[in-house]
C-alpha cells in the first residue's frame, strides 16, 4: 500500500492514537492543538522558544509558526521583518528600538498615558535628547510652572510669536546707556521727553530727531567749559571766572545765560570773537542776568583753535 487516506487514524482499540514505532515522515504543515514530549526528536527545531502545545523543549526554531490562539514566550528573536497585522500591546518597563528611522502614521503621539490622567502624572513628560559631556537636552512639562521647559541649550528660530509680555531675562544685545553709564539690558520700554520728535516712516522705521539737551553749570571762580554737545547753557557764576568751551560742531548755534550768584565777574576764553573785538563788560551784581548767543566757526583741532563768532551780550538785571 503506498497511500493512505483517512480522514481519522486511531489505535486498534479505538480509545487513542495509533503509534508509529520507526518515526513517521511528513511533508506537509503539522497543525495539532497540542504537542508532548520533549522535543529532542524534532527536525529542524533548535533555539529558545517555548511553544504553547509542546511541552519541555528547551531549543526551538520555526521557519514558520501559524498560531490562532495566545502564544507566550519567554523570548522571541525575530532576524527577519515581522509584520503585526493587530493592535500590538508591550506590557514590559522598557522598549528599545535601534533603528537609523522611525516612521509613525499618526498626527499626534500620547505620552504619559495612564488610565487617570493628571497633572501629577504628567508632570516631567517630554522628549530627551542624549548629549555628551555637556549634558542632556530635554523639553519637559513641569506641573510646578504649568510650563514647558527647556534645558541644556538655547532656543533658537527664525521668528517668535506673541506680545512677549511674559518673557524674562530678556537681553536684546542692545545696552542703554545714559551719559556713558550703562542703564542695563533689561528695559522694556523708551520714553522720550519734549525735545524728541518721532517720525513714522515705512516698514515700520522711525526716525527720532532729539534737540540736543541743557548744560547747567555752577562755578565760584576758575573755568567754567562749555560741553557743546549742548545747545543751551546756564552758568551761575561767583566770583572771578571764565568761560571757556569744549568740542563743537562747525554752523551750530548755542546760547550761554549767566546769572551772577553774588559779585562776578564773567570773562572769555579767547575762542570767543564778538563783533567789537573784545569781549563785552557784564554787570557784576548780584542777581544780574546776561545772554550771549554764539555759532561755531570753526571746531577746534590738532594746532587749529576753536573760533565762535559772538553776538552782543543783552542784559536783563
Amino acid at each position: 500500500m503506498s497511500t493512505l487516506r483517512a480522514d481519522i487514524i486511531r489505535n486498534r482499540a479505538g480509545t487513542g492514537a495509533p503509534s508509529f514505532p520507526n518515526g513517521a515522515v511528513v511533508t506537509g504543515v503539522i497543525t495539532a492543538t497540542s504537542f508532548s514530549g520533549d522535543g529532542s526528536s524534532l527536525s529542524g527545531v533548535s533555539g529558545p522558544d517555548s511553544v504553547p502545545g509542546i511541552s519541555t523543549v528547551t531549543t526551538s526554531t520555526f521557519n514558520q509558526i501559524n498560531v490562532t490562539g495566545v502564544a507566550t514566550a519567554a523570548t522571541l528573536n525575530v532576524t527577519g521583518n515581522a509584520t503585526v497585522d493587530g493592535n500590538l500591546t508591550v506590557s514590559g518597563t522598557q522598549t528599545i528600538i535601534n533603528t537609523a528611522t522611525l516612521e509613525v502614521e499618526d498626527k499626534n503621539i500620547g505620552i504619559a498615558s495612564v488610565s487617570s490622567p493628571s497633572n501629577t502624572t504628567a508632570d516631567g513628560a517630554g522628549l530627551t535628547v542624549y548629549g555628551g559631556g555637556d549634558g542632556d537636552k530635554t523639553l519637559k512639562w513641569l506641573d510646578s510652572t504649568d510650563r514647558w521647559t527647556f534645558d541644556g541649550g538655547a532656543v533658537e528660530a527664525t521668528a517668535f510669536y506673541g506680545d512677549g509680555s511674559q518673557l524674562t531675562n530678556v537681553i536684546s544685545g542692545v545696552e542703554l546707556k545714559q551719559g556713558g553709564t550703562s542703564v542695563g539690558t533689561g528695559i522694556t520700554q523708551i520714553n522720550f521727553a519734549s525735545g524728541a520728535t518721532l517720525t513714522t516712516k515705512s516698514a515700520g522705521i522711525s526716525t527720532i530727531t532729539i534737540t540736543a539737551g541743557i548744560q547747567t553749570e555752577a562755578k565760584s571762580g576758575g573755568s567754567i567749559i562749555l560741553d557743546l554737545s549742548k545747545q543751551d547753557h546756564k552758568v551761575t557764576a561767583t566770583g572771578i571766572t571764565t568761560i571757556t568751551v569744549s568740542g563743537g560742531t562747525e554752523g551750530d548755534s548755542h546760547t550761554v545765560r549767566i546769572v551772577n550768584s553774588g559779585i562776578a565777574t564773567v570773562g572769555f576764553s579767547t575762542y570767543f570773537l564778538f563783533p567789537s573785538g573784545a569781549a563785552p563788560s557784564l554787570p557784576t551784581a548780584s542777581g544780574t542776568i546776561s545772554l550771549i548767543s554764539f555759532t561755531v566757526h570753526r571746531a577746534g583741532t590738532t594746532g587749529i583753535s576753536t573760533q565762535l563768532l559772538a553776538g552782543a551780550s543783552v542784559n536783563f538785571s
